[in-house]
């Protein structure tokens, strides 16, 4: 095995693949556009609180699973408020958003369940596909007749087509009317990913409640959330929403639910509190998508690169292809340098194999944040194109 690690090891070196924890210290003066703190809302005091309160009421801890002592006020007032934030019937809080998607898709799975899944869903949704034991079949990313193809011949009496509704590293966003109308028509689940659109996404009086409140997909009895508190939330954990039924099957069948030590209680009270700042405060999420803009912007000066793959209108993700994996750990340590963090992928996170700098827009990257990071950024792609 040692020597089996070692020849790992190589291999990596070789391929420009090595990875290690980047270590951040506090009040360090980077412009941070790798994390996926969205709306600020990580280091906000009133998050903070919460979670001390919740200290000193519940202790550090949750102590047990959900299912034997760890389940405490916070946990249901928490569900419910995400349940009436995204407009779904009810809602099951798991430990993180990794433990939600491996959690539905287990207990959706199994040989009577054909799974259709875009192929560039997220790891954790691949994960849960390996361990349900289904029939996993990918479409092109987001074609939806290439879905439908998928689905017209299936044998399986039940089935779950699985998206994201912004995806991760592209920044785009999937067709979700269409998709919830294929769904409709085969008698099948949409599961939809909200990772990187819960607290972002959203218009008017639901700016950050996500791509799916106040749309047709709200409480549609096909329809099957899940999310993360640690990302636009600002604190940890995930989510699984959908019907009261889907949340009662997975109390008795979801396996990272029943055997895992439930959220802790800071943890839970912080997330609840950034709801409460989500909906009080929309300016935030608007401040997401004019940043996101500015960052496109101020990038298409860069000469060779066509811009960025995001939809401006709707994610904060924004991505710059690169030459090869080598280019882009080089071109993120310079942005390093040069004081400005970013995101680097390469495979095997990438879905489609292709190495990116990914970059985050957040609600409180101020004016003077977003020229130092296009003026370092221009100078590092112009001179690795």
């Amino acid at each position: 095995m040692t020597q089996w690690l070692e020849e790992q090891a190589r291999v990596r070196e070789r391929r420009g693949l090595v990875r290690s924890p980047l270590v951040r210290v506090a009040n360090d003066r980077m412009v941070d556009l790798a994390s996926n703190d969205y709306l600020g809302l990580a280091t906000d005091a009133r998050l903070a609180e919460a979670a001390r309160e919740a200290i000193a009421k519940w202790g550090t801890g949750a102590t047990s699973s959900r299912l034997v002592a760890g389940t405490t006020e916070l946990h249901v007032e928490l569900e419910h408020a995400l349940a009436q934030l995204t407009g779904m019937d009810a809602a099951l809080v798991f430990s993180s958003g990794y433990l939600a998607n491996l959690g539905v898709t287990t207990a959706l799975g199994g040989p009577g369940t054909l799974i259709v899944a875009d192929e560039q869903c997220h790891a954790s949704l691949i994960d849960g596909f390996r361990l349900s034991r289904s029939e996993v079949l990918n479409f092109r990313h987001n074609s939806v007749q290439d879905a439908a193809d998928k689905l017209a011949n299936r044998t399986q009496p039940r089935a779950l087509i699985a998206v994201e509704s912004i995806y991760s590293v592209g920044g785009d966003a999937a067709p979700l009317s269409e998709l919830l109308a294929l769904a409709e028509g085969h008698d099948a689940m949409l599961l939809v990913d909200e990772a990187h659109s819960l607290g972002v996404s959203g218009s008017g009086s639901k700016a950050g409640w996500g791509a799916i409140a106040g749309t047709r997909l709200a409480g549609h009895p096909n329809v099957i959330v899940t999310a993360t508190l640690s990302k636009a939330l600002g604190s940890q954990g995930g989510a699984v929403l959908g019907s009261l039924l889907l949340r009662e099957h997975l109390v008795n069948r979801a396996r990272s639910f029943v055997f895992d030590t439930a959220l802790a209680p800071p943890a839970a009270a912080a997330a609840l509190a950034a709801i409460g700042v989500i909906t009080a405060e929309p300016w935030r999420a608007a401040a997401v998508h004019h940043n996101a803009a500015a960052l496109a912007t101020g990038l298409q000066a860069a000469r060779g690169r066509p811009g960025t793959a995001v939809d401006r209108s709707l994610g904060a993700v924004q991505s710059i292809p690169m030459a090869s994996a080598e280019a882009a750990l080089a071109a993120a340590r310079a942005a390093h340098e040069a004081g400005v963090r970013v995101g680097c992928f390469r495979p095997p996170s990438v879905p489609d194999g292709v190495s990116r700098l990914r970059l985050t827009a957040r609600a409180t990257l101020t004016s003077a944040d977003i020229e130092q990071a296009c003026a370092a950024l221009r100078s590092i792609l112009e001179r690795t194109s």
